[in-house]
Protein backbone atom coordinates (compact mmCIF):
# COMPACT_ATOMS: atom_id res chain seq x y z
CA UNK A 1 0.00 0.00 0.00
CA UNK A 2 1.67 3.33 -1.29
CA UNK A 3 1.22 6.36 1.37
CA UNK A 4 1.02 9.90 0.83
CA UNK A 5 0.99 12.46 4.14
CA UNK A 6 -0.33 15.84 2.33
CA UNK A 7 0.03 19.09 3.03
CA UNK A 8 2.84 19.48 5.06
CA UNK A 9 3.91 23.22 5.69
CA UNK A 10 6.85 22.11 7.78
CA UNK A 11 10.00 20.17 7.71
CA UNK A 12 9.59 17.96 10.96
CA UNK A 13 6.35 16.92 9.73
CA UNK A 14 7.56 16.23 6.66
CA UNK A 15 10.17 14.03 8.08
CA UNK A 16 8.29 12.40 10.59
CA UNK A 17 6.24 11.08 7.80
CA UNK A 18 9.15 9.19 6.19
CA UNK A 19 10.55 8.04 9.31
CA UNK A 20 7.51 6.12 10.18
CA UNK A 21 7.39 4.68 6.60
CA UNK A 22 5.50 6.68 4.10
CA UNK A 23 6.24 6.60 0.63
CA UNK A 24 5.16 10.40 -0.49
CA UNK A 25 4.69 13.69 1.56
CA UNK A 26 2.81 16.34 -0.40
CA UNK A 27 3.11 19.94 -0.38
CA UNK A 28 0.01 22.49 -1.44
CA UNK A 29 0.21 25.04 -3.99
CA UNK A 30 -3.19 25.65 -4.62
CA UNK A 31 -5.46 28.08 -2.66
CA UNK A 32 -5.68 26.32 0.85
CA UNK A 33 -5.15 27.09 4.85
CA UNK A 34 -2.36 24.67 4.29
CA UNK A 35 -0.90 26.00 1.08
CA UNK A 36 2.84 26.56 1.11
CA UNK A 37 5.51 29.09 -0.85
CA UNK A 38 7.50 27.33 -3.33
CA UNK A 39 10.49 29.35 -1.08
CA UNK A 40 9.32 27.43 1.85
CA UNK A 41 9.21 23.98 0.30
CA UNK A 42 12.76 24.53 -1.02
CA UNK A 43 14.00 24.25 2.14
CA UNK A 44 12.74 21.65 3.06
CA UNK A 45 13.17 18.93 0.79
CA UNK A 46 16.97 18.77 0.42
CA UNK A 47 16.44 17.59 4.19
CA UNK A 48 14.26 14.56 3.30
CA UNK A 49 15.43 10.85 2.88
CA UNK A 50 16.11 9.97 -0.76
CA UNK A 51 13.89 8.53 -2.30
CA UNK A 52 11.10 9.64 -0.70
CA UNK A 53 8.80 11.02 -3.76
CA UNK A 54 8.08 14.94 -3.22
CA UNK A 55 4.86 15.87 -4.36
CA UNK A 56 3.20 19.29 -5.12
CA UNK A 57 0.00 19.72 -5.71
CA UNK A 58 -0.88 22.00 -7.96
CA UNK A 59 -4.16 24.13 -8.98
CA UNK A 60 -4.40 24.73 -12.71
CA UNK A 61 -1.81 26.65 -13.51
CA UNK A 62 0.23 27.43 -16.89
CA UNK A 63 2.80 24.38 -18.09
CA UNK A 64 6.02 26.70 -17.43
CA UNK A 65 5.20 27.97 -14.09
CA UNK A 66 4.32 24.59 -12.73
CA UNK A 67 7.70 23.27 -14.04
CA UNK A 68 9.40 26.57 -12.50
CA UNK A 69 7.91 25.84 -9.15
CA UNK A 70 9.04 21.50 -9.54
CA UNK A 71 12.52 22.57 -10.32
CA UNK A 72 12.79 25.06 -7.53
CA UNK A 73 11.59 23.06 -4.86
CA UNK A 74 13.08 19.53 -5.50
CA UNK A 75 9.87 17.84 -6.73
CA UNK A 76 9.96 14.25 -7.93
CA UNK A 77 5.94 13.86 -8.80
CA UNK A 78 3.29 16.74 -9.87
CA UNK A 79 -0.44 16.10 -8.80
CA UNK A 80 -3.11 18.03 -10.71
CA UNK A 81 -5.29 19.04 -8.76
CA UNK A 82 -8.18 21.96 -10.50
CA UNK A 83 -9.91 19.73 -12.89
CA UNK A 84 -9.13 17.31 -15.86
CA UNK A 85 -6.98 18.99 -18.82
CA UNK A 86 -5.27 16.89 -21.03
CA UNK A 87 -3.80 19.53 -22.74
CA UNK A 88 -1.91 20.27 -19.47
CA UNK A 89 -0.71 16.87 -19.35
CA UNK A 90 0.88 16.83 -22.56
CA UNK A 91 2.86 19.85 -22.18
CA UNK A 92 4.22 18.68 -19.02
CA UNK A 93 4.82 15.29 -19.92
CA UNK A 94 7.07 16.68 -23.06
CA UNK A 95 8.95 19.37 -20.82
CA UNK A 96 9.63 17.20 -18.00
CA UNK A 97 10.11 13.95 -20.58
CA UNK A 98 9.65 11.31 -18.16
CA UNK A 99 11.84 13.02 -15.54
CA UNK A 100 8.82 14.21 -13.10
CA UNK A 101 5.86 11.67 -12.68
CA UNK A 102 2.18 13.21 -12.94
CA UNK A 103 -0.74 12.31 -10.82
CA UNK A 104 -4.13 12.94 -12.15
CA UNK A 105 -7.02 14.10 -9.45
CA UNK A 106 -10.34 13.08 -10.33
CA UNK A 107 -13.33 14.60 -7.65
CA UNK A 108 -16.26 12.69 -6.80
CA UNK A 109 -19.31 14.98 -5.98
CA UNK A 110 -20.43 13.51 -2.26
CA UNK A 111 -23.88 15.37 -3.12
CA UNK A 112 -24.49 13.90 -6.08
CA UNK A 113 -22.90 10.15 -6.17
CA UNK A 114 -25.15 9.19 -9.36
CA UNK A 115 -24.03 12.22 -11.41
CA UNK A 116 -20.29 11.91 -10.41
CA UNK A 117 -20.03 8.36 -11.17
CA UNK A 118 -21.04 9.05 -14.88
CA UNK A 119 -18.30 12.08 -15.23
CA UNK A 120 -15.62 10.15 -12.98
CA UNK A 121 -15.92 7.01 -15.32
CA UNK A 122 -15.40 9.23 -18.55
CA UNK A 123 -12.54 11.01 -17.31
CA UNK A 124 -11.14 7.81 -16.41
CA UNK A 125 -11.35 6.30 -19.98
CA UNK A 126 -10.61 9.92 -21.47
CA UNK A 127 -6.91 10.30 -18.93
CA UNK A 128 -5.86 6.07 -19.88
CA UNK A 129 -6.80 6.91 -23.56
CA UNK A 130 -4.29 9.72 -23.67
CA UNK A 131 -1.40 7.19 -21.81
CA UNK A 132 0.53 10.35 -19.94
CA UNK A 133 -0.72 9.84 -16.41
CA UNK A 134 -0.61 5.97 -14.32
CA UNK A 135 -1.92 7.17 -11.32
CA UNK A 136 -5.18 8.65 -10.56
CA UNK A 137 -6.16 9.97 -7.03
CA UNK A 138 -9.67 10.16 -6.29
CA UNK A 139 -10.86 13.22 -3.81
CA UNK A 140 -14.38 13.97 -2.39
CA UNK A 141 -15.60 17.05 -3.39
CA UNK A 142 -18.29 18.37 -1.33
CA UNK A 143 -20.44 21.70 -2.70
CA UNK A 144 -17.49 24.07 -4.26
CA UNK A 145 -14.85 22.67 -1.83
CA UNK A 146 -12.07 20.61 -3.93
CA UNK A 147 -10.45 18.28 -1.31
CA UNK A 148 -9.83 18.86 2.32
CA UNK A 149 -12.86 19.01 3.13
CA UNK A 150 -12.29 16.03 5.59
CA UNK A 151 -15.48 14.05 3.72
CA UNK A 152 -15.45 10.69 2.83
CA UNK A 153 -17.68 9.84 -0.41
CA UNK A 154 -19.40 5.99 -1.47
CA UNK A 155 -16.46 3.55 -1.88
CA UNK A 156 -18.74 1.14 -2.82
CA UNK A 157 -20.01 3.21 -5.65
CA UNK A 158 -16.67 4.32 -6.93
CA UNK A 159 -14.99 0.84 -6.60
CA UNK A 160 -18.00 0.25 -9.04
CA UNK A 161 -17.59 2.84 -11.30
CA UNK A 162 -13.55 1.62 -11.52
CA UNK A 163 -14.44 -1.64 -12.34
CA UNK A 164 -17.21 -0.10 -14.93
CA UNK A 165 -14.75 1.80 -16.20
CA UNK A 166 -12.25 -1.03 -16.33
CA UNK A 167 -8.62 1.11 -16.98
CA UNK A 168 -5.66 0.07 -15.92
CA UNK A 169 -5.05 3.30 -14.14
CA UNK A 170 -3.50 2.86 -10.18
CA UNK A 171 -6.54 4.25 -7.47
CA UNK A 172 -5.26 6.73 -5.13
CA UNK A 173 -8.20 7.18 -2.11
CA UNK A 174 -8.18 10.14 -0.53
CA UNK A 175 -10.75 12.78 0.97
CA UNK A 176 -12.27 12.16 4.79
CA UNK A 177 -9.70 9.11 5.46
CA UNK A 178 -8.05 8.81 9.13
CA UNK A 179 -7.02 6.09 11.50
CA UNK A 180 -10.56 4.85 12.37
CA UNK A 181 -11.73 4.25 9.01
CA UNK A 182 -8.42 3.68 6.44
CA UNK A 183 -8.70 0.47 6.60
CA UNK A 184 -12.42 -0.17 6.31
CA UNK A 185 -11.26 2.37 2.73
CA UNK A 186 -8.99 -0.24 1.74
CA UNK A 187 -10.99 -3.36 1.98
CA UNK A 188 -13.90 -1.41 0.31
CA UNK A 189 -12.35 0.41 -2.34
CA UNK A 190 -9.19 -1.88 -3.49
CA UNK A 191 -6.87 1.12 -3.97
CA UNK A 192 -3.29 0.87 -4.79
CA UNK A 193 -2.66 3.74 -2.64
CA UNK A 194 -4.24 5.82 0.13
CA UNK A 195 -3.67 9.74 1.02
CA UNK A 196 -4.27 11.62 4.18
CA UNK A 197 -3.92 15.38 4.99
CA UNK A 198 -6.64 16.89 7.66
CA UNK A 199 -6.92 13.33 9.34
CA UNK A 200 -3.70 13.16 11.11
CA UNK A 201 -3.50 17.30 12.20
CA UNK A 202 -3.70 18.42 15.76
CA UNK A 203 -4.14 21.98 13.96
CA UNK A 204 -4.37 22.77 10.60
CA UNK A 205 -0.95 22.51 8.84
CA UNK A 206 0.43 20.65 11.70
CA UNK A 207 0.28 17.12 11.66
CA UNK A 208 -0.42 14.97 14.91
CA UNK A 209 2.72 12.32 15.61
CA UNK A 210 0.25 10.54 17.25
CA UNK A 211 -2.41 10.46 14.77
CA UNK A 212 0.28 9.88 11.41
CA UNK A 213 1.87 7.05 13.25
CA UNK A 214 -1.41 5.12 13.75
CA UNK A 215 -2.85 5.95 10.25
CA UNK A 216 0.17 4.41 8.79
CA UNK A 217 -0.20 1.68 10.74
CA UNK A 218 -3.87 1.26 9.84
CA UNK A 219 -3.15 1.54 6.04
CA UNK A 220 0.02 -0.89 5.86
CA UNK A 221 -2.27 -3.64 7.88
CA UNK A 222 -5.95 -3.29 6.89
CA UNK A 223 -6.92 -6.42 8.00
Amino acid sequence: MWIKICANTNLDDAQLAAELGADAVGFVFAPSTRQVTPAEVARITPHLPEGIECVGVFPALPAEQIVGIAQECGLNTVQLHGGVSLDLVRQLDEIFSGQVKLIQTVHWQVDTDAASAALVAEQLQQIEADGLVGRVLLDAKAGPNLGGTGVSFDWDAARATFAEANTGLKLIAAGGLRQENVADAIRRLDPWGVDVASGVEQTPGRKSPEKLAAFIRAARNPS
